[in-house]
């Protein structure tokens, strides 16, 4: 699973995560769009963005917790087959 979050960078422009779907809804991919300040959607995404060291906080935390997330399936996991 990918998380994309909206990121500030040191000079104040925005990477706005962007998705490409198909018409029946599956996601053909996705980007980043770069929005400066003087962008009319700017304002918009400002108060959801991250600093690239709060994006980078962000994402250890959430790798140190989904290694207990998956110990704890595979726990799970075995003990389903065991019966």
């Amino acid at each position: 699973m990918v998380f994309m979050y909206v990121i500030r960078l040191t000079d104040g422009t925005l990477r706005v995560p962007q998705s490409l779907t198909a018409p029946d809804g599956r996601v053909i991919g996705n980007a980043f769009i770069e929005l400066t300040p003087d962008d009319p959607d700017y304002e918009r995404w400002l108060p959801e963005s991250l600093s690239e060291a709060e994006f980078a906080e962000t994402r250890t935390r959430w790798q140190e917790q989904n290694d207990d997330l998956e110990r704890e399936f595979l726990a799970f996991k075995a003990e389903q087959e065991e019966t």
